[in-house]
């Protein structure tokens, strides 16, 4: 198998948004070093953190079957970091599988409620564990955006509801709300790897979700639209997403930088009474209520 190494410098606050995002775009590993003429030396070596570096070096490591460009793409835009010059080089046939995945644990959303690597056992077997290996589509729990849909999904769902994920990627929130106790979730997304990748997860998890690509016709109306796109999309998809809430249902979007965020919040706001967004690494997740009227 071949793989590819794309490597960039960034500045160091910006390295690990873009590394969680590289990850989530498919990435099998991606690895810091601190460049540029304040670099340390190595009998000098710097007990900081990436984000307190000037200058980082990036290496993502990506296989065969991905399109690094498109890879890097996806990142900068899930991450808001501006695209890089960058090289592409090829890395000799290794065992990278098994180097990528020492890079990758189980991560605790909540008290209750893990994302486990299907090569690792659920450091908490009665807990709620959902069962994820990094792969083709955004949703692993790495991002903070995807945590903070899931902690909304864990505060509303009491049982029976119906849920929409819209933009579902590796359908993590529907597979997670059927898991919560949801009687029926809906994924739709416009990859048709993602909603492939989807299934797969939502049989490997032992729910039965319905993932659909965003071309075919949704007569659903949900209890509950979750939505962790982007800032652009998530403002033309507004009249889609009002239409498939239930009156007095509930609504949330991430994939929204804080800045993003009232203008984003704008564009609902003809349906939607919006609370106070939840933040997380500089990212918001805007949770609202249908209006009955």
């Amino acid at each position: 198998m071949t793989f590819t190494a794309l490597v960039l410098d960034v500045r160091g606050r910006e390295a690990e948004s873009l590394s969680d995002a590289l990850l989530e775009a498919g990435a099998l590993s991606v690895s810091f070093e601190e460049t540029g003429s304040a670099a340390r030396k190595p009998d000098h070596p710097d007990p900081g953190e990436p984000a307190s570096w000037p200058l980082v070096r990036l290496t993502a490591l990506c296989g065969s079957e991905l399109d690094p460009e498109q890879v890097l793409q996806r990142a900068c835009a899930a991450s808001g970091v501006a695209i890089r010059a960058h090289e592409l080089n090829s890395v000799p046939d290794e065992d990278w599988v098994a180097k990528s995945r020492s890079e990758f644990g189980p991560i605790r959303v909540t008290p209750r409620l893990w994302i486990v690597p299907s090569w690792n056992s659920p450091p908490e077997p009665d807990a709620l564990n959902l069962v994820l290996d990094p792969g083709l589509a955004f949703g692993t729990g790495s991002h903070a955006t995807t945590r903070l849909c899931l902690r909304w999904l864990e505060s509303r769902i009491a049982g029976g509801e119906a849920v929409l994920d819209y933009g579902c990627g590796s359908g993590i929130l529907a597979i997670a709300a059927l898991k919560l106790g949801a009687s029926r979730a809906v994924g739709v997304d416009i990859d048709p790897a993602a909603v492939a990748a989807a299934v797969a997860n939502a049989r490997r998890n032992g729910v039965a979700g319905q993932f659909l690509s965003s071309g075919s016709p949704l007569a659903f109306t949900a209890d509950l639209v979750v939505a962790n796109i982007l800032a652009n999309p998530l403002k033309v998809l507004a009249p889609i997403l009002a239409e498939r809430c239930r009156r007095g249902g509930r609504l949330a979007l991430s994939g929204i930088l804080a800045a993003q965020a009232e203008d984003v919040a704008g564009c609902y706001a003809p349906w939607f009474d919006f609370s106070e967004p939840e933040e997380e690494e500089g990212w918001v997740c805007l949770s609202g209520t249908r209006r009955w009227a």
